[in-house]
């Protein structure tokens, strides 16, 4: 096995930041919404903690901006340009998570410090990070105070369209914490990828003649 850094300090700690604080905001958000149903705490404290985590999660992403647009990490998310070959990769990516790694096939994917997403990873990061979670954090910034921001809840479409487009979200996240920890289970052994998101290294197999696997071109 080859050891290579792929997960940055700055990326691990917004990660993990990231990560137990959609937990929290899900499990406000919920006593929020079914407060009849629900007692984890009261209604008051679930407001209080699910708008100081938002706020808390907001900073974080804009730290996990400014690292990959001010370091030469950005190449991670640089977009594949050919779509034939972005649409082979996905494919064939969908192929090995749909049977082929239950029959022991290698991973089409091969990583690098630079090219740590597969297609389908890159596909639905690029939209997560560049659409949904904007959109979730504008759609709780409005819902936080309607009264400041009544302007732009009318121009969205009223108070009911962004409570929907802000719960919509907010199911579509819930379901993402269920699948992350399934897809990240995926690794040469069940832990690798989650001690990777620690200590900051993946481990990859290397290709036959003792040189580890380049990027596919």
């Amino acid at each position: 096995m080859l050891r290579i850094y792929v997960h940055p300090l700055p990326v691990r700690i917004w990660h993990w930041t990231n990560a137990f604080g959609f937990i929290a905001l899900i499990l406000t958000g919920i006593q929020i919404r079914y407060v009849d149903l629900i007692g984890l705490m009261s209604f008051k404290a679930a407001v209080s903690v699910h708008n100081a985590v938002g706020w808390l999660l907001i900073g974080n992403f804009f730290l996990w901006l400014g690292f990959y647009l001010f370091t030469d990490k950005i190449r991670v998310y640089h977009p594949e340009l050919s779509p034939l070959k972005h649409f082979r990769d996905s494919f064939r990516q969908a192929q090995y998570y749909g049977y082929g790694i239950f029959k022991g096939d290698p991973n089409p994917h091969h990583l690098s410090a630079y090219h740590k997403f597969n297609a389908l990873q890159s596909m639905t990061y690029q939209v997560i990070m560049q659409l949904l979670v904007p959109l979730q954090f504008v759609t709780g910034v409005l819902l936080w105070d309607l009264k400041r921001f009544a302007g732009a809840v009318e121009f969205f479409g009223g108070v009911r369209v962004v409570d929907t487009v802000h719960v919509l979200l907010f199911i579509f996240f819930t379901a993402f914490i269920f699948i992350h920890p399934y897809l990240a289970s995926l690794g040469h052994t069940p832990s690798a990828h989650f001690k990777a998101m620690i200590t900051g290294y993946e481990e990859v197999e290397e290709a036959p003649g003792g040189a580890p696997f380049r990027d596919a071109g």
